[in-house]
């Protein structure tokens, strides 16, 4: 038999598939950052400017943890700058493309070099790690989020002073109260959709 008839070895198919499985996982987690903002969200005026309450990161945080921090940050930041784009925050899409592939990388450092999330064998710790891992990025985003937009404001987009730190403040409580709602989301939908992934085959961190 010639050598092209020869299948491949067992690990270059599961690097293939898992390639495979990355990709698609991503794209679909791409979209759901940008529905969970996009669909699922609360616009805040402040002057000529807003901000919102939203569900992306729930799915920024979720795509972290299932493909992990490189990949999960990148679906959701794509996804969120697109939404961005599109529904009248396109001066916010530079900042948040930043802001929200850097939650990503770090759910992703939290959940695999220090808590071992993908390894962890018992069912019962997988909810707190992803509560934990997912909290270490919010806690990241709060604090940046309205520095980086408070800069971004002043400096590149010129608006006046007050309105900006305006918008800094509500900006604290927004993205504190999004943080709180995907730091409890994830945790559950994570542990709820691990065995299914698993079951199937397709749990791309294993």
């Amino acid at each position: 038999m010639s050598d092209t008839n020869k299948q491949a070895p067992a690990s270059s198919l599961n690097a293939e598939r898992r390639r495979t499985l990355v990709l698609a996982q991503a794209a679909l987690l791409t979209a759901l950052s940008y529905v969970g903002f996009q669909f699922l969200r609360i616009d805040l005026p402040v002057g000529p400017e807003k901000t919102a309450f939203h569900f992306g990161n729930v799915f920024l945080i979720l795509a972290a943890l299932l493909i992990g921090g490189l990949w999960g940050g990148m679906a959701g930041a794509l996804g969120m700058t697109i939404a961005d784009l599109t529904s009248g925050y396109a001066q916010a899409a530079p900042a948040t493309f930043v802001l929200k592939l850097c939650i990503g990388l770090i759910v992703g450092l939290v959940a695999e070099k220090i808590l071992h999330l993908s390894k962890e064998q018992n069912k019962k710790n997988w909810a707190w790690k992803a509560a934990v891992a997912s909290a270490a990025g919010i806690i990241f985003n709060v604090i940046a989020d309205p520095l980086i937009r408070l800069l971004f404001n002043k400096v590149l987009y010129g608006i006046p002073g007050d309105i900006a730190a305006k918008l800094a403040k509500i900006s604290f409580v927004t993205t504190g109260v999004n943080g709180l709602i995907a730091v409890i989301a994830v945790s559950f939908i994570y542990s709820a959709l691990r065995p299914a992934l698993q079951k199937g085959g397709n749990f791309v961190l294993n």
